[in-house]
């Protein structure tokens, strides 16, 4: 979750706290914290918990499942499979043509 990572940064950073206060105040070294926004380690709820409640938002303020598939991903994957059967003569349900 790459997007989350960056958000706590971008979050963070507004609020004028550094790593090591985030760290500090979470009970886990500044070099851990730096992984946990750098993506190099998995967002549990946890942590997301800590870290919203450090930040003082919501944990969906941080990570929604919105930013796993975005919008645009998600209709160029759609395209992509209505083309797909189209080249293959494969039946569409009509209300997928829509």
């Amino acid at each position: 979750m790459k997007i989350c990572g960056q958000n706590i940064r971008k979050i963070r950073r507004s609020k004028d706290l550094t790593q090591e206060y985030m760290a500090f105040e979470m009970g886990i070294s500044q070099k851990a914290y730096s992984d946990i926004e750098n993506s190099k380690v998995k967002i549990n709820l946890e942590i997301l918990t800590k870290i919203s409640d450090i930040l003082e938002i919501k944990p969906s303020d941080i990570c929604s499942i919105s930013h796993k598939c975005s919008t645009d991903d998600y209709e160029d994957k759609y395209r992509d499979l209505i083309n797909y059967m189209k080249e293959n003569n494969i039946m569409i349900p009509d209300e997928y043509l829509k």
